[in-house]
């Protein structure tokens, strides 16, 4: 049996950290905007006719290998932790062989890893036939994340891979619900870019002491997060209205005031290409996830993308070739 499943990354917009519980029962309309770009993760379960298990990462180039489930499950330690975890939870009886990819550079900030845990347990999710439905495995996914990271893990990273498109993630006490946003793709792809600094980002840090500071009862933090909160609801409704200047102009708003919350989400380098992208033509930019490094996200009218891409390449930048993926996590 040789069971794939092949699930997108994602960019956020507006309204990220306000996505971990339990920051977001603290701001009314709390929602969070992003959508899914067709930088893939891939899953590949293959069966064996013995309990052997084998591990193997494509963009990390490593394996692992264990003579059963028991032996798995007793290991201290992985080479592929997010592998492993996720294996330990569905438990499959009979060995088999998984093989992962992820198009994603090291540390992007776009997600690789919750992608490709979308993409892992819902291999795992058929091949062991749990039954679970997408929102059971994003609460699965989610949980062994946070085991793996051991820290708090936002919701919103799973639901570009697990639906595609552009999102409204609406948090509330009854929970979280997804709503499309309907953007034509062809007019999304053609004004924005997306750069990878080469540097990885600290996964989670950031966002862990944001969230400390803001149950710690900052006020300044309570404060940015109100606004960051306002901003996202406005980005959803100039997203559904097309209306381009008004979305830029949140764009901008929503890194001030991140930048407010944890200065160490920009470096040098980003402020250093932030500013050359506005002088060739961008007109808003924020780095993606958590910061620190990753990827950056700019907004550009379309007679400028070209020449904006060209000028964060030559300060040292690689820039993706990304676009909207339309559907999410695909079952083969």
């Amino acid at each position: 049996m040789r069971i794939t499943a092949k699930a997108p990354c994602r960019v956020d917009l507006a309204g990220g950290t306000l996505d971990i519980w339990p920051l977001y029962l603290f701001h009314e309309a709390s929602v969070t905007v992003n959508f899914a770009v067709d930088l893939y993760t891939t899953a590949l379960l293959e069966t064996r006719n013995d309990a052997r298990i084998v591990l193997r990462s494509a963009d990390l180039k490593r394996e692992e290998q264990f003579d059963s489930l028991d032996h798995l499950s007793a290991t201290k330690k992985y080479k592929l932790p997010l592998l492993a975890w996720v294996i330990r939870h569905f438990a499959p009886e009979t060995g088999f062989e998984l093989s992962t990819n992820s198009e994603a550079p090291a540390g992007a900030g776009i997600s690789g890893s919750s992608a490709l845990i979308i993409a892992i347990s819902s291999v795992l999710n058929k091949f062991t036939h749990a039954g679970h439905n997408l929102e059971k495995l994003r609460e699965i996914a989610q949980n062994i994340e946070a085991q793996i990271i051991r820290v708090p893990t936002g919701s919103q990273d799973y639901y570009p891979a697990m639906y595609g498109g552009v999102s409204a993630l609406e948090l509330s006490c009854a929970g979280i619900a997804r709503k499309a946003i309907p953007v034509a793709p062809e007019d999304l792809n053609s004004r924005f870019v997306l750069a990878y600094t080469g540097v990885p980002r600290n996964s989670g840090i950031n966002n862990w002491e944001v969230m400390k500071a803001h149950i710690n009862g900052d006020r300044r933090v309570h404060r940015n997060f109100e606004r960051i909160a306002e901003i996202a609801n406005g980005m959803r409704h100039s997203l559904e209205a097309s209306n381009w200047p008004d979305t830029a102009r949140l764009l901008r708003e929503e890194w001030n005031f991140r930048r407010r919350n944890a200065p160490g989400i920009s470096t040098p380098f980003i402020d250093r290409l932030i500013v050359t992208a506005r002088r060739s033509g961008a007109e808003a930019a924020k780095v993606c996830g958590a910061g620190g490094g990753g990827c950056v996200f700019f907004l550009v009218p379309p007679d400028a993308k070209q020449k904006v891409a060209a000028s964060i390449a030559a300060q040292g930048a690689t820039v993706l070739h990304a676009a909207l993926a339309p559907r999410g996590v695909k079952l083969t």
